[in-house]
């Protein structure tokens, strides 16, 4: 099952870096969606072997690490914040310019093509 889990991960986060590469920013906000619940996924999983009781008997070394599922708390606030200012952020500029593609700025592609300190 672990397996599993660790492939369900890296399906996550490569579909989410293919996503961020484009150019809508529908896209990108799926994007980082998709690696933010890899991340969680990652992080439950570093938890070790789910179903045993956080404690069993007396010996400390038995008992579960509740540190990664705060960080998955923790996770799952800081990426519900962060989508919800990008869905506010894409809905305004597609209110703005009427489709939802992220245009090249004229300075970068004149550093692009002419590099930073040169002369046209």
């Amino acid at each position: 099952m672990t397996l599993v889990m660790v492939l369900v991960a890296g399906v996550l986060s490569s579909c989410g870096t293919y996503l961020l590469l484009g150019r809508q920013l529908s896209r990108v906000v799926i994007g980082i969606g998709m690696l933010g619940h890899a991340v969680n996924i990652l992080l439950v999983l570093s938890g070790g072997d789910g179903g045993r009781p956080p404690f069993d008997g007396d010996d400390p070394a038995g008992f579960a690490d509740p540190l990664p599922h705060a960080f998955v708390l923790t996770s799952i606030v800081i990426s519900f914040g962060v989508i919800s200012f990008l869905l506010a952020l894409a809905y305004r500029s597609w209110q703005v310019t009427g489709n939802d593609e992220v245009e090249d700025d004229v300075e970068d592609r004149r550093v692009a093509t002419h590099g930073q300190g040169g002369a046209e």
